[in-house]
């Protein structure tokens, strides 16, 4: 069985859209994907619409940011309630306010010359979706200023830059608690992708009720994945992987990381809210 439980669509900084999604997941051979768009469920619906007529086995989540030290960090809510009033909040007010915080950046990176605009980087955004700085990037590579969008993100969109604006997001051991108390199961993204996520700082949301790590992931080193599956079998966590897929824009496949089907039967058993995972209306052909 084939299990990714990270991939974004256009209801966040995807290129396709959640039933575009669905489909290559079906295509690329995937039986159970997990649709994690940044701080919404909002592709929720489309996505549940196409899984069921496909074969796909679909696990519906979140990617929610959460403050780092520097930038932020990304925890990964799965079967959550999308109705829990404070986990709504939290995800609402991250959502908006990254739109103040790109019109800073694109500010920022015209007044340096780069050819970018706020109606610009809104033409590169699907209706609703989550925007963020992939958004930037790829207003950039329309104008030509750079080829794609990792270049775009290597020059001028990384953690630090002169560009670089925070937004807000909540504390993460709220946003584990808050997961949970949505009845969802968290796990956290790619840790070794993000600067400043120690081993204290795991051992912190281990203790808040943080379920797994994300240790097979694109951007991991065998290093990385070693150091993480030891750490989460310190600390009794589950170890999931995932391709992080976003279509055009990031190189992952569908597929390419997956999560055990063993750790996958029991993060699906920590789960204790209204959200099953979605199974499909028939067998796979």
């Amino acid at each position: 069985m084939r299990i990714d439980l990270h991939a974004h669509s256009t209801a966040s900084d995807g290129t396709d859209s959640p039933a575009e999604l669905v489909a290559a997941a079906r295509a690329a051979g995937v039986d159970v994907l997990g649709l994690t768009d940044h701080d919404t469920s909002t592709g929720w619906a489309q996505a549940a619409a196409v899984a069921v007529q496909t074969g796909v086995s679909l696990v519906r989540g979140a990617e929610i940011t959460c403050a780092g030290r520097p930038g932020t960090l990304h925890l990964l809510g799965y079967l959550f309630d999308p109705d829990e009033d404070e986990l709504r909040r939290e995800m609402d007010l991250a959502r908006g306010d990254r739109v103040p915080r790109a019109a800073e950046i694109v500010r920022r990176l015209a007044e340096a010359g780069y050819p970018v605009t706020m109606q610009a980087v809104l033409d590169q955004t699907a209706d609703a979706a989550t925007l963020g700085r992939p958004h930037i990037a790829d207003a950039l590579v329309a104008a030509g200023a750079f080829p794609d969008r990792d270049t775009a993100f290597a020059e001028v969109l990384y953690d630090g830059s002169p560009y670089y604006v925070g937004h807000y997001a909540v504390e993460p051991a709220r946003a584990v608690r808050l997961v949970r108390a949505s009845g969802g199961v968290p796990v956290l993204a790619h840790p070794r992708a993000r600067a400043g996520v120690s081993d204290e700082l795991i051992a912190q949301l281990a203790s808040a009720g943080l379920a797994g790590l994300e240790v097979d992931h694109p951007e991991h080193s065998a290093a990385d994945r070693a150091h993480l599956g030891g750490l989460a079998r310190d600390l009794g966590l589950l170890a999931t992987g995932s391709s992080d897929y976003h279509g055009r824009g990031k190189p992952a496949r569908l597929g390419q990381e997956r999560t055990d089907p063993e750790v996958f039967a029991a993060l699906v058993e920590q789960a204790r809210g209204p959200v099953p995972v979605l199974a499909p209306a028939r067998p796979r052909a």
